[in-house]
């Protein structure tokens, strides 16, 4: 993909699972770094510089977080990742862990900043994310979330299959496995473009282009 598409209209950026219960380090379904890992701290500033980006350039912004109703009423348990949920009693909405880590979370008062919630793998399943999209006329994403190989590659795969240009940003994402996230990677290198934020920062505004 030309990176230059990337900025300009017809593109969104979506930010999966940005949230307390994962990304914290007292957060109970986290992707599983020890505390004081340098990979949190580096996906954490991926992140950011990814929505810093797409708001430089005015592109909507999807932000798609995972949270169940008090008790897990709601989780089905037919694997094991909803099992640990349950479990763990985590991603309860309503709770700090199901809240968005502050640092990358939605500007409650951005006209072109939405936040989704889902309680499945991936965030199109049973959410009007694709609504959404083709509401603001949006072709192409650029997408980040943890897991890698779970959240983002889920629903890469069904952007892809919905017809959308995609690109995921490699340092925006994160594995607890550095194995699973680079493999992960690799397979989504067959539907989407992968890229690092120093291939997309400094590209020229979007100006009001359009295509």
């Amino acid at each position: 993909m030309n990176h230059a598409l990337l900025a300009r209209r017809g593109t969104a950026v979506l930010a999966l699972h940005y949230q307390n219960e994962v990304l914290h380090e007292d957060g109970r379904i986290r992707v599983g770094l020890a505390p004081g890992d340098p990979r949190r701290a580096a996906v954490i500033a991926g992140a950011a510089r990814m929505l810093a980006w797409g708001r430089a350039h005015e592109l909507p912004m999807v932000f798609v977080r995972i949270a169940f109703r008090p008790g897990h009423v709601d989780v089905i348990r037919n694997c094991k990742v909803f099992r640990d949920v349950v479990r763990l009693d985590a991603a309860v909405d309503g709770t700090w862990g199901a809240e968005f880590l502050p640092a990358l979370a939605p500007r409650a008062q951005a006209p072109r900043e939405f936040t989704l919630t889902h309680q499945r793998v991936g965030a199109f399943h049973g959410t009007s994310l694709r609504d959404l999209l083709d509401a603001l006329k949006v072709r192409r994403l650029v997408v980040g979330g943890v897991s890698t190989h779970s959240v983002v590659a889920t629903s890469v795969a069904a952007a892809a299959d919905a017809g959308y240009e995609l690109a995921v940003v490699a340092d925006a994402c994160a594995s607890a496995d550095p194995a699973l996230h680079e493999y992960a990677l690799r397979s989504m290198e067959l539907v989407a473009d992968v890229c690092r934020m120093d291939q997309l920062e400094g590209l020229p505004a979007a100006g009001g282009e359009h295509d």
